[in-house]
């Protein structure tokens, strides 16, 4: 009896022992990660044991090969939804992506770039970070209509801010207002608080997560943050294997069959 055949597609071929381009990354990417106008996907990385950073940060976990998922999900997307938290924690900078992946958003008719939206309630910056250093590309800022005024008008020049919920920040209301910008497919790279609140509103779609192979113990946060009052089943669509990692892909039950 045949052995069973878990992934329908692997990152590293065992046959040609070459890894995929990146360019190919990209174009399975953009293939299976749009299946329909309105689309949030998430993309975490775990240790074995669960452990989202090590010290911190999530780096030490990542290789060669989780880099290269983590620029394709990018390039794939609409927009990238992250909370302000990940980005003081990762050190963000404004979104950029090789020529090779560019082009190929342009040929399916994206901008050649996705669009950073950063969530924060409180609007705590340093307003000298990276994330702000292109005015050309400004961020857009998701918060509640209560945000203290002052860090609000510190923000002119750098970011556009957008008020979406009148006491703290309606995640819903966040995405209705992106789709209508001409960002319907949405990448979230968490942190785990806002995994845990489009979670709990049944918003996300598809969650990928890395799992790395190192056992971090110590004290970390999970994928999600809180626990969520009803549980969100997904189903396993795709396991992908790097030299070390696995990249394994969950579509949400009832969301529409994925393409490609």
């Amino acid at each position: 009896m045949p052995a069973p055949v878990y992934a329908r597609v692997v990152l590293w071929s065992v046959e040609r022992g070459d890894p995929l381009a990146a360019e190919d990354l990209v174009a399975l990417a953009l293939r299976t990660h749009r299946p329909a106008e309105r689309w949030l996907y998430v993309n975490m990385i775990s240790s074995v044991d669960g452990a989202t950073t090590v010290r911190g940060e999530s780096a030490p976990l990542a290789d060669e090969d989780d880099r290269a998922m983590f620029h394709a999900l990018r390039a794939a997307c609409d927009a990238i939804l992250v909370g302000a938290g990940t980005v003081r924690a990762e050190d963000y900078g404004p979104v950029r992506l090789d020529e090779a992946a560019q082009r190929l958003r342009q040929d399916r008719g994206l901008d050649p770039l996705p669009r950073l939206v950063i969530v924060s309630r409180s609007l705590y910056f340093e307003y000298d970070a990276r994330v702000f250093a292109d005015p050309d590309r400004m961020p857009i800022v998701v918060t509640g209509a209560d945000a203290p005024t002052e860090r609000r008008r510190a923000l002119e020049g750098k970011a556009e801010v957008v008020v979406c919920g009148d006491v703290g920040i309606d995640p819903a209301r966040a995405l209705d207002v992106l789709a209508e910008r001409g960002y319907g497919v949405v990448l979230c790279e968490g942190g785990p608080t806002l995994n845990a609140s489009l979670v709990k509103l049944g918003l996300v779609d598809e969650l990928d997560l890395t799992l790395s192979p190192m056992v971090a113990g110590g004290v970390s946060s999970r994928i999600v943050a809180e626990t969520t009052e009803a549980v969100r089943r997904f189903r396993l669509d795709r396991v992908l294997r790097g030299e070390a990692m696995l990249f394994l892909r969950y579509v949400r039950e009832g969301s529409p069959p994925p393409r490609g």
